[in-house]
């Protein structure tokens, strides 16, 4: 975000706050809808916080239009305190009031779910969780995982859609593993005949000669793949150098590296299908590589199978990757409440513009189609997140409130209103405060290039 003129950083805060509120505006009407069906008198309906700069009576509803551009609400009659009249939130039945509560929500992850079905309909194929093949140097192949296996965990995180492999490797810790470990011995060898293969000029041979030559490298690379020992390991090396050789017409030595005793790796159990049996393969590594900034990141270096595209796995795929994005922001949830992120881990409406708009130049790069894809997986990404968040059992939010009324289930009896309302009156009080740090340190992110 570096060299950023102060226009375009400032139309980057006007973008955040608008998809903010079409968010919002998408959560509150599954609330407003709800109670009008169930006969609950909604005072208003409001877009922002604040005073109001737009207002227009229709029936019984005011809806407005709030100055400041963080939030919105459904006030409904009674809902935070007692009311006599007929359509108080409080006289509906328990269970029509739980269904208004999670209406909001229900609506966030339902436009999640079209935005995921647009975008995969657009797909020739899908992904599964079954390795197809791995690419010349995996350092998954090394440590365990071979082809034809389905992947059913990772690091303890249930795969169930391609999707979710993504999701899990992003939590893997970054460790130091011995560099003696075997399966960086077979590592270290696989670069020694990508090496070899690499130095060869294709051009200084014919199509025949290169496809022998090439035959020869990958044969060398699966039976390296699956060595158990380091003798075995150092004769396939071996051997795969002197084939090439001998095919490339070339006498290439390798040459010799320094030993490092310890390695950087993202490593993690894996559990895996394999021939219809549950297979635990432990300390798999992860393709480990460091980016400009020489941070260690994690990579996949395998392929997966594809699924065929009809009108039942778009649909079955559609909820599997919704579900996916549905389970990945609970851990992430879990997180922030066990330290596992920080406030540096969290964006509000100002960052939620700058990640949305770095994705549209990416796709730009490649077509506007890109460019508008990229944009609306973000957005889903963002409308599941505020559904998720609201579900929290904390007061204000919905799940608050729902809680409030699974209490009221068990003791037969409501929570006196005054006191709920006392509640989430100050749960809502600190949620604008947390949203305000959360917003002030996305625009300091932003501005400083953080």
């Amino acid at each position: 975000m570096k060299g950023l003129d102060f226009i375009t950083k400032a139309a980057l805060i006007i973008i955040g706050v608008l998809i903010f509120e079409l968010i919002i505006f998408i959560h509150e009407f599954g609330h407003f809808i709800t109670a009008k069906k169930f006969g609950v008198q909604v005072n208003e309906f409001a877009l922002g916080m604040g005073p109001k700069i737009l207002k227009f009576q229709k029936g019984e509803t005011l809806y407005s239009l709030r100055l400041f551009p963080i939030g919105g609400f459904c006030s409904m009659e009674g809902e935070d305190g007692e009311s006599d009249s007929e359509g108080a939130f409080g006289k509906r039945p328990v269970w029509q009031r739980m269904i208004i509560v999670l209406a909001g929500a229900f609506n966030n992850i339902v436009l999640g779910l079209i935005m995921t079905t647009i975008l995969m309909a657009q797909s020739p194929y899908f992904s599964s969780t079954t390795i197809s093949e791995f690419v010349q140097v995996a350092f998954t192949s090394k440590s365990g995982l071979q082809a034809g296996d389905q992947i059913l965990d990772i690091g303890g995180y249930r795969i169930d859609c391609s999707r979710d492999i993504s999701f899990a490797l992003a939590m893997i810790p970054i460790q130091k593993v011995d560099g003696h470990d075997f399966s960086i011995y077979k590592e270290d060898c696989g670069f020694t005949l990508v090496r070899q293969y690499t130095s060869l000029k294709a051009e200084d041979y014919t199509e025949e000669e290169l496809k022998a030559v090439t035959t020869a490298f990958n044969d060398g690379i699966e039976k390296l793949n699956v060595c158990n020992s380091v003798e075995e390991a150092d004769k396939v090396t071996e051997e795969t150098l002197a084939k090439v050789n001998e095919l490339a017409k070339i006498n290439y030595t390798p040459p010799e590296s320094e030993f490092m005793p310890e390695r950087q790796r993202f490593r993690t159990d894996v559990t895996v299908l394999r021939n219809g049996q549950k297979t635990l393969l432990q300390d798999v590594d992860f393709y480990t590589y460091k980016g400009d900034d020489d941070k260690p990141s994690v990579g996949i270096d395998f392929t997966v199978t594809s699924i065929k595209k009809t009108f039942g796995t778009l649909i079955s795929e559609s909820f599997k990757s919704t579900l996916s994005v549905v389970r990945m922001i609970w851990k992430s949830l879990l997180g922030l409440v066990t330290g596992t992120y920080g406030m540096n881990d969290i964006a509000g409406p100002v960052g939620a513009a700058s990640v949305v708009t770095q994705a549209a130049q990416a796709g730009l790069e490649t077509s506007f189609l890109d460019a508008v894809n990229n944009i609306v997986f973000m957005l889903m990404i963002i409308t599941v997140n505020l559904g998720i968040v609201n579900l929290m059992p904390l007061p204000a939010l919905d799940g608050g409130r729902f809680l409030f009324m699974v209490v009221e289930v068990i003791i037969r009896r409501p929570i006196p209103a005054k006191y709920e309302g006392w509640v989430h009156a100050a749960g809502f009080l600190l949620l604008l405060g947390f949203i305000a740090v959360v917003t002030v340190n996305d625009i300091i992110r932003l501005v400083t290039g953080g």
